[in-house]
């Protein structure tokens, strides 16, 4: 996720974020991991553009802007960036320091970034195994936040399939396998929901 919050004109009238979201993978119609190609996982980075450049003041003297960012990290400058280590949401909280009287200006905008409604399709396997080898499949963070009752389904592309979000397989012949996982969840609102992403297993003697 790529979050660019823009504030333009007086700082007292800084206007609402733009949200830009990446959605990790592309909906299925079919609901099931055989209707449409899986492409590879793109996991949605976790940081923010913030740019307070427009932002005037024609009663005050030169800005100094202060963000905190909500995780202990703090930026000074008109435009910063920043990348968060964990998925959750954050308040960034950014005061102004007016140059010419010294007055500090606390809490002048205060910026609700949330990661946790994002849509998030991914998994972990090795990516070299051998025949007969036992294979851990992980959804790691995968979610569909505005639906309920998430289902994940594997499917081995050997004839095999499994579900829940931690499973386990053995391959019986050397290839190569684009192994594919699926999202499927229902209610309320847009859902019923699904999404599937595939990733290559390479198995060998």
């Amino acid at each position: 996720m790529l979050l660019r919050v823009f504030c333009p004109g007086r700082l007292l009238l800084l206007l609402p974020l733009l949200l830009l979201l990446a959605l990790s993978a592309a909906a299925q119609q079919a609901g099931d991991t055989t209707s449409v190609a899986c492409p590879p996982p793109r996991v949605p980075q976790l940081c923010v553009e913030l740019d307070a450049r427009q932002a005037v003041d024609p009663a005050a003297g030169p800005l100094t802007f202060r963000w905190d960012m909500g995780d202990g990290t703090t930026l000074t400058g008109p435009a910063v960036a920043h990348c968060y280590a964990e998925r959750r949401r954050y308040t960034v909280r950014l005061d102004v320091v007016d140059g010419a009287s010294g007055e500090v200006r606390e809490a002048e905008k205060l910026l609700d970034v949330d990661f946790t409604k994002q849509t998030v399709v991914n998994f972990r396997a090795a990516d070299t195994v051998r025949v007969g080898q036992p294979v851990a499949f992980d959804a790691a963070d995968s979610q569909l936040p505005a639906c309920r009752n998430m289902v994940v389904i594997w499917d081995f592309r050997d004839g095999a399939t499994g579900t829940g979000p931690q499973v386990e397989h053995r391959f019986r012949r050397p290839g190569r396998y684009a192994v594919r996982m699926a999202l499927r969840a229902n209610g309320p609102g847009s859902c019923p929901d699904s999404h599937c992403v595939s990733r290559q297993v390479v198995v060998v003697p």
